[in-house]
């Protein structure tokens, strides 16, 4: 089972080779992986029609009792044979239907094949959480099918109905699988079925969101509205997706849950009344609409409704119906529509106001469409009409909601054969005053497909007993009648036979008085699926900018005291709760004095900010908490915490400085008093609030810490430093994910400087002889034309060549060149002595990041283009490429991050050991220094840039400006910036 998923989508992968060297010839080799499935199910048959099951598992997270299962028993061999089988057909047909030409084949017939691998792991999944998996990988893949043309509006439209609709109700049923796999102690949909838990409220609204997802994706109304939009795909996804595999996904879930579930009070009624609506508004809807795509979809959504109130009821004898008739639905509508291609492809439209006479054009393709026409109009001998009996048959003995949902299935029936009919005549009957529509010839490879799926409708008709073992064995799983009904093509004049009768009768009057019908069914305002769509999501827009507009006011201070009242609110309705403070011990202010006065001389400096104008001193202060803290870490023994942090806080205010270059010196005028009186007291009355959380907090553990049995672990594994150990190795989840944030946030703060390509501000320079270099003396570059005689030789640092003498610092630059290489290989020791003393990947980034900066402190943008040339994407995605390879490793002994260690034995140094976890770590390095090197480059060299320039211009204007002109005086407030002016050249620092 496993195997054939995987080759779906390594083939798909390949997709676009083979499409280049073959053309639409590619379809047949793609059609391989379906076919193999489709012979794999059926030397499968015995074993599920005999109440047998075929499964595979592998833990995927033990822990959370979360497994990839799949199992094949009844119901799934139905549901394999028609995804992958009829996924087959239409693969080969998409060879005749495609040219060579088409433009964007190769990933259509990679989204194709793909989804036909997600569709057949759907059905054989035997996990809540993996069904999941492949349920939203069929609406990805969906999504990509459904906007292949990409260039018409109403395709990308459409497919974004689609992926709207269907990933909302799939959210809903994700957690909805999840309540219920927690009520049952297991996601194992077997399991589950089998011993369903007690009704309750939770499990009432776990099969409500369960529900929600299901309905979606069959488009169950009032999610209906996006399959009829969803025909702007081509016709084989709609031959495949839209009758055979994926809508049928909804009704699967419904079918496979009802065992379990159809006794909760709510399964019942949300099924029989939404399934019996939809069955209506698709069956009527059909009948007015002219495009025969747009009719078949109506029509697929009114069977769905048909379908889905079947596999709901909830009975033995309507569990056959439904999985019978899910048979009988997929062997007519999938022939329906590729035989629409056919006529659209020969005759150049699918518009029935328009064909005419195309039955004698094209007899053979007719006679296919008129077999599916019948089979899905339920007439005899066809399996429609075998399906159809049974679903009459198996409502006719039911209770009061049964006959209820039995009225509606005969009107839905008569628009059915309503709609059947009309479909024929359309695409193939001669029209009165209309000309015959020229149409040519089609291949027998493009007619084969929909051939072979009509003529097994056909032969399972009065053959319909030979599934009858395969499909009672899923029916037999609810409780079986005294007399059980048995499929077959005639069981004698009957009540069954006399609706179906009505239900012809009543379809031929429908299409007689076509024009009476089509012109009141005009006269009602119906909402288009475009209308309603469009009205939601410009409501939930409007709803949203309120809201936003409401919350999101620009203001700093107001959206920290929202976050301060709501902790605050939380917390103290705990504390008033539980009043966790009693029994407490006082709580201990210091183990020694010395923490006394550190943490005194940080609050000093934390109320210091409070009382300064100017945005600089905020910053020293600001960071001296930050050192406050660190001193802290290294009095209460903690040298990594306390490193890390020095580390960070001395990135954070060179950081700060490069920023406030380009803010006023002075902080805005002070505000009100009233608003001061306002901001006190919430603040205090948060920061006494939050120790008090942590005073109770400590003092009511009620577990043991989890400090010794690190330091145990760390111990067991031969190792020194338990913080590297818990970072790299034990909790190595957490900094992998923490490591992502960063490179998202790294990625985020540079999109906010950078309006172009990287390149283009990394402030690399064009080495062309005899050149002059983008300088000039005003803004403390020398102008000297590179390679001229008169250029200074090189020196240690290229402020040399860069920088007027005037702005450099002779002392810096000899310091930061004496200081850059110990830097980095202090960084490199940091990073390999982690196991067994204070270091580690994150602070060793740091380490080499703060060499950088010293660089660029010293020598401006050119010398840090110089110190590192190569962009900081490379760092940062070789990092998390290297992380996660790590993680992904430890898959091979079947544990994400299982650490593996090599031993060996060096000639000169002696024996040695190489673990994951210092690769796992150098990723980290990789990433950290990345990082730092971009937000550097970012608010760093691109502002120098900018600053040139504009220092430039403005020395421009001067100059062409008419003596005794003085030119614009400079902003008050504004610090000035490396090379903003000749005063204020120079190196950044």
């Amino acid at each position: 089972m496993t195997a054939l998923i995987v080759c779906h989508f390594v083939l798909a992968a390949c997709a676009a080779t083979l499409v280049r060297r073959l053309g639409s010839r590619a379809f047949v080799v793609l059609a391989l992986p379906p076919t193999a499935a489709t012979v794999w199910a059926a030397t499968q048959w015995n074993t599920a029609a005999s109440g047998g099951s075929v499964t595979w598992s592998w833990p995927w997270m033990p822990a959370y009792d979360v497994f990839v299962e799949l199992r094949l028993d009844a119901l799934a061999e139905l549901m394999v044979l028609l995804a992958a089988g009829i996924g087959a057909l239409v693969l080969l047909y998409c060879a005749s239907y495609f040219s060579d030409d088409a433009p964007r084949l190769a990933g259509f017939a990679g989204n194709l094949l793909a989804f036909a691998g997600a569709m057949l792991g759907l059905v054989l999944a035997d996990d809540l959480i993996t069904l999941y998996l492949f349920w939203e990988l069929t609406t990805v893949f969906s999504y990509l099918l459904i906007g292949y043309s990409s260039e018409q509006k109403h395709s990308r439209r459409s497919a974004l109905q689609a992926l709207t609709v269907t990933t909302l109700g799939g959210l809903a049923m994700l957690v909805g699988f999840l309540i219920l796999g927690q009520a049952a102690g297991t996601y194992r949909i077997s399991a589950i079925v089998a011993d369903p838990p007690a009704t309750s409220l939770a499990i009432s609204v776990a099969v409500v969101l369960i529900l929600c997802g299901a309905l979606s994706k069959s488009a169950i109304w009032p999610f209906s509205l996006w399959l009829p939009n969803a025909m702007a795909a081509p016709t084989p996804v709609s031959a495949y997706l839209h009758a055979a595999a994926m809508v049928k996904a909804g009704v699967y879930l419904v079918a496979r849950l009802a065992p379990g579930f159809a006794d909760v009070p709510v399964w019942r009624p949300v099924v029989l009344v939404l399934g019996g609506a939809t069955m209506l508004l698709g069956g009527w809807r059909a009948l007015r609409l002219n495009d025969l795509k747009l009719v078949l979809a109506y029509g697929t959504v009114s069977q769905l409704g048909f379908l889905t109130l079947l596999a709901g009821i909830g009975n033995r004898d309507a569990a056959l119906a439904a999985v019978v008739m899910i048979l009988s639905h997929a062997l007519f509508k999938a022939p329906l529509f590729l035989v629409t291609g056919i006529v659209d492809h020969a005759a150049g439209t699918r518009d029935l106001r328009r064909l005419s006479g195309v039955g004698r054009a094209l007899p053979y393709v007719c006679a296919v469409a008129v077999l599916a026409a019948a089979s899905m109009a339920a007439l005899p001998p066809l399996l429609g009409f075998a399906a159809k009996e049974a679903a009459f048959d198996a409502l006719l003995h039911g209770d009061a909601a049964d006959r209820w949902a039995l009225a509606v299935t005969v009107a839905g029936s008569t628009l059915t054969v309503a709609y059947a009919v009309r479909f024929v005549w359309g695409a193939f009957a001669r029209k009165p005053g209309v000309e015959d529509t020229p149409a040519h010839r089609v291949g027998w490879a493009f007619l084969a497909p929909p051939a072979v799926l009509a003529l097994c409708g056909l032969v399972l008709g009065p053959g319909v007993g030979r599934v009858q073992r395969l499909l009672s064995t899923y029916a037999d799983e609810f409780p079986v009648p005294a007399h059980p009904y048995h499929l077959a093509l005639w069981h004698g004049f009957g009540t069954a036979l006399l609706l179906s009768a009505v239900a012809t009768v009543g379809g031929a009057v429908l299409f007689a008085g076509r024009t009476t019908v089509t012109r009141l069914s005009r006269r009602i305002a119906w909402p288009t699926a475009d209308r309603v769509f469009g009205r939601l999501l410009l409501g939930l827009e409007r709803t949203s900018l309120e809201i936003t507009g409401f919350v999101q006011r620009g203001s700093l201070s107001g959206y920290l005291a929202t976050t301060l009242l709501v902790v605050l609110a939380g917390q103290l309705a705990v504390l008033g709760v539980d009043r966790p403070w009693h029994g407490a011990s006082a709580p201990r202010l210091w183990d020694v004095p010395l923490q006394g006065a550190v943490a005194a001389l940080t609050c000093a400096a934390a109320l210091l900010c409070l009382t300064v104008s100017r945005r600089m001193k905020a910053v020293v202060l600001a960071g001296l908490t930050g050192y406050g803290t660190g001193l802290l870490f290294v009095v209460q023994g903690g040298p990594d915490l306390a490193l890390t942090q020095f580390c960070v806080e001395t990135v954070s205010m060179v950081v700060f400085v490069l920023v406030l270059r380009r803010m006023p010196v002075h902080f805005q005028e002070s505000v009100s008093t009233w608003r001061r009186a306002v901001r006190i007291p919430v603040a205090l009355a948060a920061a006494a609030t939050l120790s008090v959380v942590v005073w109770v907090a400590a003092a009511a553990r009620t577990a043991d810490p989890a400090g010794a049995a690190m330091v145990e672990e760390t111990a067991h594994h031969g190792l020194k430093d338990v913080v590297a150990t818990i970072l790299v190795d034990l909790r190595a989840w957490d900094t992998m994910g923490e490591s992502a944030v960063l490179a998202a946030a790294a990625i985020g703060v540079t999109s906010l400087i950078y309006l172009h390509r990287r390149a283009d501000g990394s402030g690399l320079r064009e080495e062309v002889p005899g050149r002059t270099a983008w300088s000039l003396t005003e803004r403390g570059l020398t102008g000297l034309p590179h390679g001229d005689e008169g250029a200074p030789e090189r020196s240690w640092l290229a402020a040399g060549a860069t920088l007027a003498p005037e702005h450099r610092s002779v002392v810096f630059e000899v310091v930061a060149r004496l200081l850059f290489h110990p830097i980095l290989v202090l960084s490199v020791y940091l990073l390999f002595c982690a196991e067994n003393m204070p270091g580690g990947g994150f602070v060793a980034g740091l380490v080499a990041g703060v060499g950088l900066i010293t660089r660029y402190l010293a020598g401006g943008r050119f010398e840090l283009a110089e110190a590192a040339p190569l962009q900081p994407g490379l760092f940062t995605g070789l990092g998390l490429f290297l992380s996660t390879g790590v993680a992904l490793l430890g898959l091979a002994d079947g544990t994400v991050l299982h650490a593996w260690t090599y031993h060996g034995r060096l000639p000169v140094f002696g024996p040695y050991h190489l673990g994951t976890p210092v690769l796992f770590d150098f990723g980290v390095y990789l990433l950290v220094l990345g990082v730092v090197l971009d937000i550097v480059r970012a608010l760093g060299a691109r502002i120098d840039r900018q600053i040139e320039r504009a220092a430039a211009e403005k020395a421009a204007a001067e100059e062409t400006a008419p003596r005794g002109e003085a030119g614009p005086e400079p902003k008050p407030g504004r610090e000035a910036g490396p090379g903003a002016a000749p005063e204020a050249g120079g190196a950044p620092g």
